[in-house]
């Protein structure tokens, strides 16, 4: 559910990695990810290895007939993995 959110876990497991990836289909500006980034940001600076990635849809209104290039799909999110693991090196 995005309220309550389970925040402890995902800090957990960030301090753990030092790493984060946020993917959602809203768009990535005042979406609901933009809120995860900024208190795993607040909670887990110092544990980071890497940026935070987000991936997410567009800021900009998309037709449905071209849904499957505004959602975030598996290469989208393969890019923003190897983008965490070439920054944690």
């Amino acid at each position: 559910t995005l309220l309550p959110w389970d925040s402890e876990t995902i800090i957990r497991s960030v301090k753990k990695t030092g790493k984060l990836i946020i993917s959602h289909e809203a768009p990535i500006t005042c979406g609901f990810g933009a809120e995860v980034a900024a208190t795993l940001q607040q909670e887990c600076f110092f544990h980071l290895e890497a940026p935070i990635q987000r991936v997410a849809g567009y800021d900009t209104p998309f037709p449905l007939v071209a849904e499957k290039y505004y959602l975030p799909d598996e290469t989208k999110n393969l890019d923003a993995i190897r983008k965490v693991m070439e920054l944690a090196k």
